[in-house]
């Protein structure tokens, strides 16, 4: 198990230190790796020691960053330094770094809210995010679903559909904010415009996608079960390959599947096989379009966020939201509408942790001179002149720009107002649809009561009464770290049937008619609604604010029964059967899904997919498991057929109609 006293290791570090290894010495990595950060010790010039027996000891000695960036910052006393098997596996006990800064981004490039290695949305706690440090945050986009398999059947219509529409919408939403392009960031001498606008792989590229395909699909088949030290340090070089091609996005994709395998192979993790079944989908994604030299938005080009010139601005404060990760970053992201409602951020994000995403809420802001800190501008506004913006609408601080307060906005006026001017449901189908994690949406709701760590809503029509036809929602913590006020506060709401309230947040787009709440705010004209105190301005930022029972009206409702989850649409579907045979090929590999393609129940157990509307699903699955226990053998019983292709990409078919499957599901459960 990993020590905390161990430096994060550079990528090309550890992957060079086991290709150095003899082949007898790399079948004893594993277990030399295991338990051996048990036994590390800081020492007194800011360096660690692993004793392994009398006559060897290694000693990792960061440099100024608190990185083993270099070979010579790690030596082992034994005879057969440095390619020797206690280095090696003391360079694979240690977590793996996070990419250093890129030279040509600009600035504010920290983790974003909740940002992981595939870019998706994290509570706090969460995964490890893949960005280098750096004031601000990165962009919290979440990856599309991967391509289907070239020879895969035809995606039905309905729930077991692609998302064309969904498609559609993200090409759109590519070209640019408030209607035009120019705001995808500086790529690397593309040869050709790509997928949606996006710099083409050059040759350099090409061949770094083919290599990392390649080791993902090894990898992949080879799972938790398998993937020991030495598959994880070819993964280290491929995306150190990547980086070196510039290909951030790949990059941090093997770098997000290394994590997932360490974890998953230490005792007790706790982690999900489908969270490394996310990072493998988005890796082979990547490598997939890269090699293929179609290449994508955000797969090439710089690392870093590129900022283009975005004029004068005037920005309304909406909520803001701590961001804290796995790694250490800890900060605040403020949300913003200018006056079309076109949505932008401003983060402060550094390495801290817990501490600095409690304290970053009331941290002044590093824009332009402005008298605000970020409990303030939430709550007010900003005049920007010469502001710079990234694609997904950060404003950076360059030294041109100056910022001036304004008033803030209630949220019942305008542009605020457009956040909660349609129903949720129709709000969350486009915000589904789109390729980039899903944005901020509002409506006005009633509390019925709480159920495990869900408060339970329903949706109000602009008259105040219950929306017809709307299903019971369940609010979700947005981030459940106990130190933050966003449990806290949720369990203060359940605890008021009847009350009714104004949520802003964002949906998941894994969950059943699920929203996780950032903030809310008073019903205007309702009896029962919160009463907050004036310098909060209507609103409450459940991350910061913490909500008494002083702030709610006192004209309450007679108590109602108890109240129930209605049917969860995915808990129902037959789709865990596809999500079981593709955990199970993490978990145990090829083999593992093998074994079930030999069951005599195995084209049987299809048949409630196809039953319940699901036949691509079924198809999929069905086809996984045939590719996985297809291993022809020559008259001397010799593979005639090793490569793990085709097995790649039939799990990664299955997958990605999988992750549309479950969207399609989850924008159908609010309605």
């Amino acid at each position: 198990m990993t020590s905390p006293l161990l430096p994060p290791v550079a990528a090309e570090v550890t992957a060079q230190a086991v290709e150095d290894l003899s082949a007898r010495l790399r079948k004893k990595l594993d277990a030399a790796v295991e338990g051996c950060g048990e036994g590390a010790v800081a020492g007194p010039d800011g360096g660690v020691t692993l004793r392994f027996g009398e006559d060897a000891v290694v000693t990792l000695r960061p440099g100024p960053s608190g990185v083993v960036a270099e070979a010579a910052q790690a030596a082992c006393s034994c005879l057969l330094a440095p390619r020797c098997l206690h280095r090696a596996a003391a360079l694979t006990a240690a977590p793996v770094a996070d990419a250093s800064p890129w030279p040509d981004g600009g600035p504010d490039d920290a983790p974003g809210p909740g940002a992981g290695a595939s870019g998706g949305p994290v509570p706090a706690g969460g995964a490890a995010p893949e960005a280098g440090p750096g004031a601000g945050a990165a962009a919290r986009t979440r990856g599309p679903g991967g391509p289907g398999s070239p020879e895969g059947p035809e995606a039905a219509d309905g729930a077991d559909g692609t998302g064309a529409a969904g498609a559609d919408a993200a090409d759109a939403a590519r070209t640019g904010r408030n209607g035009t392009a120019g705001r995808t960031g500086a790529g690397a001498g593309p040869a050709a415009p790509g997928e949606g606008g996006a710099p083409a792989p050059t040759a350099v590229q090409v061949r770094a996608g083919a290599a990392l395909w390649a080791v993902g699909a090894e990898a992949l088949a080879a799972g938790v079960a398998a993937g020991g030290a030495v598959v994880q340090a070819e993964l280290l070089r491929a995306a150190h390959t990547a980086r070196v091609a510039g290909l951030p996005a790949a990059e941090a994709a093997a770098l997000r599947v290394v994590r997932g395998l360490r974890a998953a192979r230490e005792r007790g993790a706790g982690r999900r096989p489908a969270d490394l079944a996310a990072a493998f989908e988005v890796l082979l994604r990547t490598a997939a379009l890269l090699a293929a030299g179609t290449g994508g938005p955000g797969l090439t080009g710089s690392g870093r966020r590129a900022y283009a010139s975005g004029g004068s601005l005037r920005v309304h404060g909406v909520c803001r939201e701590p961001v804290l990760t796995a790694t250490g970053y800890g900060g605040v992201v403020t949300h913003l509408l200018d006056a079309d409602g076109v949505p932008y951020s401003l983060s402060d994000v550094r390495p801290g942790g817990l501490a600095r995403a409690r304290g970053a809420g009331a941290a002044s802001v590093a824009l332009g001179g402005g008298a605000l800190d970020h409990a303030g501008l939430a709550r007010g506004g900003l005049r920007i002149t010469g502001a710079t913006v990234s694609a997904d609408g950060r404003l950076g601080a360059g030294r041109g720009v100056r910022a001036t307060p304004v008033p803030g906005v209630s949220w019942d006026r305008e542009p605020l107002a457009a956040l909660f001017a349609r129903p949720a449901a129709e709000a969350v189908a486009e915000l589904l649809a789109q390729d980039a994690e899903p944005g901020l949406l509002g409506c006005a709701v009633r509390v019925e009561g709480g159920a495990g760590d869900h408060v339970l809503v329903r949706e109000l029509s602009p008259d105040g009464t219950v929306r017809t036809g709307a299903p019971l929602l369940r609010l979700r913590a947005a981030h459940p770290h106990p130190e933050l006020a966003h449990t806290a506060n949720l369990r203060r709401l359940a605890g008021w049937p009847g009350l009714t309230v104004r949520v802003v947040g964002r949906p998941d787009p894994d969950r059943a008619a699920t929203l996780m709440p950032l903030a809310v705010g008073p019903v205007p004209g309702a009896a029962y609604t919160l009463r907050l105190p004036p310098e909060w301005r209507d609103r409450a930022d459940l991350g910061y604010d913490r909500l008494q029972g002083g702030h709610v009206t006192d004209a309450a409702p007679a108590p109602a029964g108890p109240v129930e989850p209605g049917p969860d649409p995915l808990a129902d579907s037959p789709l865990w059967r596809v999500r079981r045979l593709l955990d199970a090929g993490v978990a145990g590999g090829r083999r593992a899904v093998a074994e079930s393609a030999r069951s005599p129940e195995a084209e049987a157990g299809y048949g409630p997919l196809r039953r319940a509307g699901f036949p691509v699903a079924a198809g999929l699955a069905a086809a996984l498991a045939a590719e996985a226990d297809r291993r022809p053998r020559d008259a001397f019983g010799r593979l005639t057929d090793p490569s793990a292709d085709g097995y790649a990409w039939a799990w990664l078919a299955a997958s990605a109609h999988l992750t549309a499957a479950r969207r399609s599901l989850v924008a159908a459960s609010w309605t």
